[in-house]
């Protein structure tokens, strides 16, 4: 899937940086360049709009007063070339705030950060009965690559990266343990501040860890209670 954007600034060369960052991305497609938030909000209601690239300090209409008008709002990073606007962007639920210029390796940042509000919004529903799937996507080489529940046979906190473990093909993703867990159902289980592991693929356990083939998990001292209670029930 691609995430639709659309870029509103006043400066053409700001347009022009955005504009050759979202080309080194695969999934991100521009739909529009516009110089103005009025021109903006033309395509914002001919087109469904994932992310919005917003300048605030623009002429006529500031990007701020522009997004709280805006009915149906997409998610938004905030550009400015004035750190002082920061908590006004911020205020507004805004992904990310973008100081000009923008560097690529800040722009990345900004895009990972909407890639994980846009998986969580996904399975918390944003409010709505929402039924989980049996599958996740997950971010890898600028793709979105489906994993499918039943192969994953843990996950491993690494530093800012989780390691999910299918046997013969691994994922590094760049995301939270904490954040990840929230899209699994019930057969996966929290056994220790670093791991997960999928409840169906256990072979064998002890009071120190679970074995899945011959990986050995580790059952930290505070999930003991909940972890044997969930082996327990399997039996």
């Amino acid at each position: 899937m691609k995430y639709k954007c659309v870029i509103v600034d006043d400066e053409a060369l700001a347009r022009g940086l955005i504009k050759k960052h979202l080309t080194q991305l695969d999934d991100f497609e521009l739909i529009a360049s516009c110089a103005s938030a009025i021109e903006a909000s033309k395509i914002l209601k001919e087109e469904k709009v994932d992310l919005l690239f917003l300048d605030i300090e623009m002429p006529v209409l500031k990007g701020t007063d522009f997004f709280k008008n805006l009915i149906h709002k997409p998610k938004v990073i905030f550009t400015t070339a004035y750190r002082d606007f920061a908590l006004e962007g911020f205020e507004l639920s805004a992904v990310d705030y973008l100081l000009k210029p923008i560097s690529f390796a800040r722009f990345f940042k900004a895009i990972e950060k909407f890639l994980e509000h846009i998986q969580n919004s996904t399975v918390l529903g944003e409010g709505a009965n929402v039924t989980k799937k049996d599958y996740v996507f997950v971010r890898k080489d600028r793709k979105q690559v489906k994993v499918f529940f039943d192969d994953i046979l843990c996950i491993e906190s690494v530093r800012d990266y989780i390691k999910i473990i299918c046997g013969k093909d691994n994922h590094l993703v760049k995301q939270s343990l904490k954040s990840f867990e929230q899209t699994l159902d019930n057969r996966f289980l929290r056994t220790h501040r670093s791991y997960i592991v999928n409840l169906h693929k256990v072979t064998a356990y002890t009071k120190q860890d679970i074995e899945i083939g011959k990986l050995e998990i580790p059952i930290g001292k505070s999930y003991s209670s909940s972890v044997f209670k969930s082996l327990e029930e399997l039996n």
